[in-house]
C-alpha cells in the first residue's frame, strides 16, 4: 500500500522539490508511480523481478545511485540492516535535499522512526494503510549506518539483508549431507544467495557446469566473491523465469518461502515448477524444505517419482526425479 501512502502524504504536507532529480529506493515493481514525475526518477533496484518490472514500465532504472538528486524515497526492507544501509545511501545520495522514508509496521517502520529522530529532525509524518510515510532533510548523520558486503569468521562474504547473513545455513548444510555424490554435468542452484550451498556441490568433480542463479543482487555479489571454482556461472535472474543454456541433470536448491515475514509456500512451489521446467527428461531434484511446508503434493504433480531421503525435526530433504512435461 505505498502508492496509496504515498498520495497521502504528497496531499497532507510533503512537497516535493520542483525541479532537480529524484531517487526511488527498493520500489517494488509493481509501485504506483503515478504521482511522480517520471521523467526526473532513477529507480534504484536490484532485486531481478523488480527491477525488469521497472524497465518494462519504461522507467529509468539502475544498481546504484549516480550523481545528485534532489530528494530519495526510501522503500523500507524488512531486514533492519539492510534498511538502515539504504537510508544512508539515499542520504548520501541527495545531500541536503529531502529524504522520505516509507514502510509497513510489519516491517519495523515505527522502531525505524525512533531511530530517525535520534539523529534528525523529523519534517512531517503521515499514517496510513498499517504504516508510515516519514520526511527529513538529508544530513551525514547517517553515515555510520553504511553496510556493504563484509567477510565473516569463516571467510564467507555476506551483505545486509541477503538470506543466512550470519554464517551458513543448516538447512543448506543438511541437505548437501543428504545428498549423493553423482549429481549430473550440469547442475543450477536455484535462489544461490551467497554461495554456501553452490561451494559444498563444486567440491564434486563430475560437476562441469554449475548455474547459481539469484534474484537479490547484493547476494550474488558475494557469490562471486565465495565462489572461485571456474565451473561456477552466476545469473542475476528471477529462478521463476530463467533459463539455462540447456536442459540440467540436476537442480539442488534451498527454495525461499518468505515475501515478507509470513511464510508462503506458494513461492517455494513454484521454485518446484521451474526446477521442473529447465532439467532434462531424465533430470532429478534435491531440495531442502523446512517440516511444516507442503511441498510433497506439487512434487508429485511435477515428477513422476517423488520422497523424502532424509531430514529431523526441522528440515525435510526431498528428492524428485523424471519430471513431466
Amino acid at each position: 500500500m505505498s502508492d496509496t501512502r504515498l498520495s497521502f502524504a504528497l496531499e497532507g504536507g510533503l512537497d516535493l522539490p520542483s525541479e532537480g532529480r529524484i531517487l526511488l529506493l527498493g520500489a517494488p515493481g509493481d509501485f504506483d508511480a503515478g504521482d511522480l514525475p517520471r521523467e526526473r526518477c532513477t529507480v534504484v533496484q536490484r532485486l531481478a523481478p523488480d527491477y525488469d518490472a521497472w524497465e518494462r514500465r519504461g522507467w529509468t532504472v539502475a544498481l546504484a545511485p549516480e550523481g545528485e538528486f534532489a530528494a530519495a524515497i526510501v522503500f523500507l526492507p524488512r531486514a533492519r540492516d539492510r534498511a538502515e544501509a539504504w537510508i544512508a545511501e539515499a542520504n548520501a545520495a541527495a545531500k541536503g535535499g529531502l529524504v522520505i522514508v516509507d514502510g509497513q509496521k510489519t516491517d519495523g517502520i515505527d522502531a525505524c522512526l525512533k531511530a530517525l529522530r535520534k539523529r534528525t529532525e523529523i519534517m512531517g509524518q503521515v499514517s496510513k494503510a498499517h504504516g508510515k510515510t516519514i520526511w527529513f532533510t538529508a544530513t551525514d548523520a547517517f553515515v555510520d549506518w553504511a553496510k556493504g558486503p563484509a567477510q565473516l569468521p569463516g571467510g564467507q562474504w555476506t551483505a545486509p539483508g541477503v538470506f543466512s547473513a550470519d554464517g551458513p545455513d543448516p538447512a543448506s548444510e543438511a541437505l548437501l549431507a543428504a545428498l549423493p555424490e553423482k549429481l549430473g554435468a550440469n547442475v543450477a542452484d536455484l535462489g544461490a544467495g551467497w554461495g554456501g550451498l553452490a561451494n559444498g556441490l563444486l567440491r564434486r568433480e563430475k560437476i562441469a557446469a554449475l548455474h547459481l542463479v539469484e534474484a537479490d543482487h547484493d547476494a550474488l555479489d558475494c557469490a562471486r566473491r565465495n565462489v572461485t571454482d571456474a565451473r561456477a556461472q552466476f545469473h542475476w535472474a528471477n529462478a521463476l523465469d530463467w533459463r539455462p543454456p540447456a536442459l540440467l541433470d540436476a537442480v539442488v536448491m534451498n527454495p525461499p518461502f518468505h515475501t515478507g515475514r509470513k511464510a508462503e509456500p506458494s513461492l517455494g512451489q513454484a521454485f518446484i515448477d521451474a526446477a521442473a521446467r529447465v532439467l532434462k527428461p531424465s533430470g532429478q531434484l534435491w531440495l531442502v524444505a523446512n517440516r511444516h511446508l507442503p511441498y510433497e503434493t506439487r512434487l508429485a504433480e511435477r515428477f513422476r517419482n517423488s520422497e523424502e531421503i532424509a531430514g529431523d525435526s526441522r528440515f525435510k530433504i526431498l528428492h524428485a526425479s523424471r519430471p513431466g512435461r
